[in-house]
């Protein structure tokens, strides 16, 4: 391995240390559906995100509450001191990417066979902090 790619790699580790974060793969939604939901979070602080995901109607909500509790604790494994009150956590970044494609065939009439592409999606979630006191 280079020394100009290992030093990379060594700055990417660093940074990502700063850096608390939640992935969800191959959640069976189709992406479009995902970033309605996803939309209405991003850059919103934690609290306010969570009453917007409980509150509504979507099936996606429900997948990115886990996954924002999820990166909740993420950040609390990595500042056990810090309070999260104290922290003011937001959504920094969300954003949801195309997964694998289960293709599936239906009838249609004459005989002939339509394809029916069920898609699922990658929703990467990032959080920030407003204090910048503890990062």
């Amino acid at each position: 391995m280079g020394v100009r790619k290992k030093l990379r790699a060594e700055q990417r580790k660093e940074a990502r240390k700063n850096q608390f974060f939640a992935k969800l793969n191959g959640c069976p939604t189709s992406p479009r559906k995902m970033r309605l939901v996803a939309d209405q979070i991003r850059g919103v602080e934690i609290e306010k995100a969570l009453a917007i995901l409980k509150f509504s109607p979507k099936e996606a909500a429900r997948n990115l509450e886990k996954l924002t509790l999820s990166a909740i604790n993420n950040w609390q494994q990595k500042n056990e001191d810090a309070d999260i009150e104290d922290a003011g956590l937001f959504v920094k970044e969300i954003y949801v990417d195309s997964a694998g494609m289960l293709k599936r065939l239906r009838p249609a009439p004459q005989g002939r066979a339509h394809r029916i592409r069920k898609r699922s999606n990658h929703v990467t979630m990032v959080l920030g902090t407003k204090n910048q006191s503890n990062s």
